[in-house]
């Protein structure tokens, strides 16, 4: 492996990683240039989760003074997340390599379109499922879809997370941040044990990747106050779509 090669796959995870603890988004970064680095489709997907799952416990550190709520309040989501997750991911490794090509571009454009437009989204069921109590079975199936579909690629669960939690009565935007990359790390860890268990990970890349993420992921936290996530947003929005027309292009 040459130096221009580790030097990408420690940054591309670790700007991916900060992406993440800001705004959301990383795997629209990361998922693109693993596969520009030779990685299958497949592949890619598998070693942007192990490379960006240690990000979210390292901001899951950054973030434990806003948390303001019990572990045991949610315990229910850390189980739905935890079950989605490995459904997810086994469904992932019994899809085909020619499918999941196929697959690629179009997973890349709704996960763009959800995290670009999914705010509007969060308001339209706060406006109809007002918080209460009585929305908490209805918060539990959304997440249950979430976890799924964590488990199999991933991008833009950020912004459904936040919808959920809506529902359930959180509205203190950083306690809803550090609940949503603690789901996210219980939902990646579901899906790691799952890679590893079946043989899907690449360990000389992935310690280099996992370095990165965790530098990433705490730094990350650390610019959040900072700098604004609208910007970044913005940013990873472009790269979403513009990495979804190459994969439109490149798949036809």
């Amino acid at each position: 492996m040459t130096l221009l090669e580790i030097s990408l796959f420690f940054i591309v995870p670790a700007i991916a990683a900060a992406i993440n603890s800001v705004a959301g988004g990383g795997t629209f970064l990361t998922f693109p240039v693993f596969i520009m680095g030779g990685l299958t489709p497949l592949q890619a997907n598998v070693m942007s989760t192990i490379a960006l799952w240690p990000g979210t416990i390292s901001s899951s550190y950054g973030y434990r003074k806003v948390l303001s709520t019990s572990y045991k309040s949610l315990l229910p989501l850390f189980i739905i997340c935890i079950i989605g997750g490995t459904l997810g991911s086994v469904t992932l490794l019994n899809t085909s390599e020619v499918v999941f090509k196929k697959l690629v571009p179009w997973l890349l454009l709704i996960a763009t379109l959800i995290f670009t437009f999914g705010k509007y989204g969060v308001a339209l069921l706060h406006k109809y499922f007002p918080n209460g109590k009585k929305q908490q079975g209805l918060a539990f199936c959304i997440q249950s879809l979430i976890s799924f579909y964590g488990g199999y690629f991933g991008a833009g669960i950020g912004i459904l997370m936040l919808a959920m939690l809506q529902i359930m009565g959180y509205s203190n935007i950083h306690q809803m941040n550090a609940i949503k990359i603690l789901l996210g790390a219980a939902i990646n860890l579901a899906t790691v044990i799952i890679f590893i268990c079946a043989g899907a990970v690449i360990w000389n890349l992935a310690a280099i990747m996992i370095a990165g993420g965790v530098f990433g992921g705490y730094a990350g936290t650390r610019l959040a106050l900072k700098v604004s996530p609208e910007r970044i947003r913005i940013l990873v929005s472009i790269i979403g779509f513009s990495m979804s027309a190459y994969f439109f292009l490149s798949v036809v």
